[in-house]
């Protein structure tokens, strides 16, 4: 029963990595930044190989840390990268243990600020508070998700 409420986040999720890839994707070319317009379109393509892997937890893991290295420079690059930090929150709850998932959580949105403060030339109340807001609200969904995949299914 709760397959399909899951199924459906999951695919929100999935359509928001996509949107936010492309339109950061789109931006850069815009600006003609053709080597971040490119790392956004392999970063696309690691990513969805996300879910050939997500049920072999070493191969995920090692998919986790690829996306991330991988966000990391492109949001170093260049600004529009610095949102797509969203999903990448919503993974590590999925991928990790709890305990690695909240520290990589704080890890990410530490960085995502950084980012978008470095970007920003300093910090400010919208560039900490940002971030800051939007992994709260994407973790505490992805420990929704979690504890309802948890779940015992009962069939009537």
């Amino acid at each position: 029963m709760m397959d399909n409420p899951l199924r459906l986040v999951r695919w929100a999720v999935h359509v928001t990595a996509c949107g936010l890839l492309l339109f950061a994707v789109v931006s850069v070319l815009r600006e003609g930044r053709a080597a971040e317009a490119l790392g956004g379109a392999l970063l696309g393509l690691l990513y969805a190989a996300g879910p050939a892997v997500e049920e072999r937890p070493p191969l995920a893991r090692v998919w986790l840390g690829l996306v991330t290295a991988g966000w990391l420079v492109l949001a170093a690059a260049a600004p529009p990268f610095v949102w797509v930090v969203l999903p990448l929150l919503f993974a590590y709850p999925h991928v990790l243990p709890l305990w690695a998932a909240m520290f990589g959580v704080t890890v990410l949105t530490s960085a995502t600020v950084a980012a978008a403060a470095w970007h920003a030339g300093g910090l400010s109340l919208p560039v900490l508070l940002g971030p800051g807001g939007a992994a709260v609200v994407v973790t505490l969904l992805a420990l929704a998700c979690r504890a309802l995949r948890a779940e015992p299914r009962v069939r009537p």
